[in-house]
């Protein structure tokens, strides 16, 4: 058995389509057909079922697969580990956010300490998120809402109150505070569902008997500012997004704690660079200096 073929098969385990497979492998589909076939001779039974191009993993096959990833896991995890302890530095730090107002100032924080380290980082829904951290895809997560799992290590970092922002020259510019029972009437821009404070302001909405009507939802929520700027719609803003533009007032909720919760998050079982666990001490540095600030 070769690495080689274990990892072709994870691949056509993971896509379940020979042609697709060999395109991502950069390899032909007559050469990667012989490489599973080879796999199959060698263990003695066949790991999928064939539909016609398509494969389907069949019970032999999801054994193998689970026993197959954490070989291939456990060996990248030593060459990870190998690289660190012989100074080798990473490249590349690599993160996944559902909430970024306040990434710029951390990167910014870290690069001081780190300048050769580079970044890469994708705003994700939270389960696009959780599936990254998963297959190993990103080094952490800064999320809101924390997310549980048996293999996720999730610490809170920020307790982080949503305001609401309204135009200047709107009925409730010129109130400090405002009940969400008031705002059953309002239009709103916001984040699409799947993102952590959108879910948590429509579930406490429905709770108290109204769906917030919703005129614009989009994926960038740096965008919303402007929405509101323009009255287009009013939004809910966690305070560490909130925007110094002139035209936009922020109100707090009444009578309702409504806060998120900012976690970073990472997979238990992986090894962590000495550059990523540093990274993580920025992190936790500069949400408790903020913490203490907002006292």
């Amino acid at each position: 058995m070769e690495l080689l073929q274990l990892q072709y098969f994870l691949t056509v385990a993971r896509l379940e389509h020979m042609t697709e497979a060999a395109r991502n492998l950069h390899v032909t589909q007559s050469s990667l057909s012989k490489t599973i076939g080879r796999l199959e001779e060698d263990l003695g039974v066949p790991l999928f079922d064939r539909i016609g191009r398509n494969l389907r993993l069949n019970e032999y096959g999801s054994l193998f697969l689970r026993r197959a990833e954490r070989a291939l896991f456990e060996l990248e995890q030593g060459k990870q580990e190998l690289s660190d302890l012989s100074s080798l530095e990473h490249s590349t730090l690599k993160l996944a956010v559902t909430t970024a107002s306040k990434l710029p100032n951390i990167l910014r924080e870290f690069r001081k300490k780190r300048p050769d380290i580079q970044f890469h980082v994708q705003m994700l829904a939270t389960q696009e998120m959780v599936t990254l951290l998963d297959r190993g895809e990103v080094d952490f997560c800064l999320s809101s809402p924390p997310i549980e799992g048996d293999d996720i290590e999730c610490q809170i970092v920020f307790i982080d109150p949503i305001l609401v922002a309204v135009p200047k020259g709107h009925r409730l510019a010129d109130r400090s505070s405002v009940s969400l029972a008031e705002l059953r009437d309002e239009w709103f821009v916001g984040v699409k569902r799947g993102y952590g404070t959108r879910d948590l302001v429509d579930s406490l909405c429905e709770s108290i008997g109204f769906v917030p009507k919703y005129v614009y939802e989009g994926d960038e929520p740096a965008r919303l500012s402007m929405l509101v700027e323009a009255e287009i719609g009013i939004a809910f803003i966690p305070s560490t997004a909130r925007n110094s533009r002139e035209q936009i007032h922020y109100l707090q909720i009444e009578n309702h704690e409504l806060v998120r919760e900012i976690a970073l998050l990472w997979h238990r079982n992986r090894y962590i660079s000495r550059a990523a666990l540093e990274f993580r001490e920025v992190v936790a540095a500069y949400f408790e200096a903020l913490s203490k600030q907002s006292i």
